[in-house]
C-alpha cells in the first residue's frame, strides 16, 4: 500500500514547495511507494492525518517544519495514536528532528527514511507532551517565548534560524510582558511575575536556542524552565547563555524535570505549542505521554 506523504508547501518559508519535485524524484529513486498530499491551509495536515489514520493506515510521512509535525502528531493521536510517523525536515528551526537524531538536510533524512522503510527497521518510540487537550512533540512556551514565536511567524525573510534571533530583538523593542503566574509541580508552588515559561520535550527551540540542555524525548520527563521578571538589559545578557545552554545556572532561572505541571495565569496570556500560536488562556495543564509517538 502506498504510504501517505503529507507535505506543507509553505514550510521553511516556501522551501518545501520549491523542493517538492526533487523530493518526489528522490523517493522514486529509492523505490518508495507513496501518495503525495499537499496541505492548503493551517490545520489541514492534522485533519487529513486524523482521517487517514482513523481508517486504519499504519504508516505516514510528513514533510515540513515543526508546525507540520505538530499537526501530524495531533492528527495521529486523534486517529488512535498507533500510526507510525516518518519525518522529512523542511522547516526553519527543525527542533524536533534534532531531538530524534534525524539528519537536518532533507535529502539525507529522506534517504535514511527510505532505507528504514525498505529494510523493515524496528519502529522506535518517543515521548510527547500534552497541554490541556493538545499534544506537542518538542515544546510549549508561555509569555515572551510565545511573543517571539508570533513575531517570527510574521517575518518572511529567508534567513533561516536567524529569524528567531531577530524576533527576540523585535520583541524586546515592543516590550517584554511579565504576567503573574502560579506554577505548581513536584509539590512546590511558585507565585509571581515571570518573563517566560518553557515546557520542553527536546533541547532546542527556535532552531538555535538550547533552552533545555540535556533534555531527551525518551526519558519519560518534561523539562520546565522559567525566568523571573527581568529587564531588557538582562534579557540581552542572558541571550548568549540561552544560545549556549548555560543559562540554567543564572539566579533568575528555575529548572525542574517533571511529569506533570499546572500553570494558572491571573489574566489570559499567549502561548505556543511547537511554534504554533494557541488561543489566549489562563489555565495550562501539562503532562508527559511516555512512548506516545511511534517513529518510522
Amino acid at each position: 500500500m502506498a504510504i501517505p506523504l503529507f507535505i506543507n508547501p509553505t514550510a521553511g518559508r516556501g522551501r518545501a514547495g520549491k523542493s517538492t519535485a526533487s523530493l518526489r524524484l528522490l523517493l522514486d529513486a529509492n523505490e518508495i511507494d507513496y501518495n503525495l498530499i499537499e496541505s492548503s491551509f493551517s490545520g489541514d495536515i492534522e485533519e487529513q492525518v486524523a482521517a487517514t489514520t482513523s481508517n486504519g493506515v499504519r504508516e505516514i510521512i510528513v514533510a515540513g517544519g515543526d508546525g507540520s509535525i505538530h499537526e501530524a502528531v495531533n492528527g495521529v493521536m486523534r486517529g488512535g495514536g498507533t500510526a507510525a510517523l516518518g519525518v522529512i525536515p523542511m522547516g526553519t528551526g527543525n527542533d524536533f528532528v534534532k531531538s530524534c537524531s534525524i539528519p537536518l538536510h532533507w535529502e539525507d533524512a529522506t534517504t535514511l527514511l527510505a532505507d528504514r522503510i525498505r529494510s523493515g527497521a524496528p519502529i522506535r518510540s518517543v515521548d510527547i507532551g500534552r497541554m490541556n487537550e493538545r499534544f506537542f512533540s518538542n515544546g510549549a512556551g508561555i509569555g515572551f517565548d510565545a511573543q517571539v514565536t508570533r513575531i517570527a511567524q510574521n517575518m518572511r525573510w529567508p534567513i533561516g534560524d536567524l529569524v528567531y534571533l531577530l524576533a527576540v530583538f523585535r520583541g524586546m523593542w515592543a516590550g517584554i510582558g511579565t504576567p503573574e503566574l502560579q506554577i505548581a509541580c513536584l509539590g512546590e508552588t511558585y507565585e509571581g511575575s515571570v518573563t517566560l515559561v518553557n515546557v520542553s520535550n527536546g533541547e532546542w527551540v527556535g532552531g538555535m536556542f538550547n533552552i533545555a540542555p540535556g533534555a531527551r524525548n525518551d526519558d519519560g520527563e518534561l523539562n520546565l524552565v522559567y525566568a523571573d521578571a527581568v529587564s531588557r538589559r538582562r534579557v540581552l545578557s542572558l541571550l548568549p547563555k540561552l544560545l549556549r545552554g548555560t543559562h540554567l545556572r543564572e539566579p533568575e532561572i528555575t529548572h525542574r524535570q517533571i511529569k506533570r505541571c499546572t500553570i494558572i495565569a491571573a489574566a489570559p496570556v499567549p502561548s505556543h505549542l511547537d511554534g504554533e500560536i494557541q488561543p489566549l488562556q489562563t489555565c495550562f495543564d501539562f503532562e508527559i505521554v511516555e512512548n506516545g509517538l511511534r517513529l518510522l
